[in-house]
């Protein structure tokens, strides 16, 4: 399997997602099942059924973040030198040619993309239009609504 790259703030919240399951919602799911099971007849226990069915859904969700970290290629962006090339973990303020619209993204892995946090994939068009340039270039990114172009107006490592 290949690696996949993430932020070191992105490994952190995994990691303290992980932390979270292991230590308080396993051991409260276990606790639910111990109870409902002391109520006797599990076939038709629904709180018995509803506990195994979450005790389910937070062991999958260990084993994803653990497989996740297990492939994770870590970088911490604050360490690179990249000479002021747009890279994987860079801040990138950019201004909108036509609308004169400024916006800030930050390339991150796909796990970690969230746009509404500014956070794109390092996948998407506009990451892979931005990867390589500096700051006062200008990428073009083909969207739906036809071909936009971005100045690069600041690119910071944080």
């Amino acid at each position: 399997m290949s690696k996949v790259p993430l932020t070191a703030r992105g490994a952190q919240k995994l990691r303290d997602e992980l932390h979270e399951l292991k230590s308080v919602a396993r051991p409260k799911v276990i606790e639910a099942i111990a109870e409902a099971r002391a109520h006797g007849d599990l076939k038709e226990n629904a709180e018995y059924h509803a506990a195994r069915e979450q005790q389910g859904f937070i062991e999958g969700r260990i084993a994803e973040i653990e497989g996740k970290l297990g492939n994770a290629q870590i970088i911490d962006v604050s360490t690179l030198n990249a000479q002021g090339k747009v890279v994987f973990g860079a801040t990138v303020e950019l201004m909108e040619q036509e609308s004169g619209e400024e916006v800030t993204y930050q390339i991150v892995g796909e796990d970690e993309a969230d746009i509404k946090q500014g956070m794109i994939s390092v996948s998407s068009p506009i990451a892979r239009a931005l990867i390589g340039k500096e700051e006062g270039d200008v990428a073009q990114v083909q969207a739906p609504g036809g071909l936009k172009e971005y100045e690069i107006l600041a690119v910071r490592y944080e």
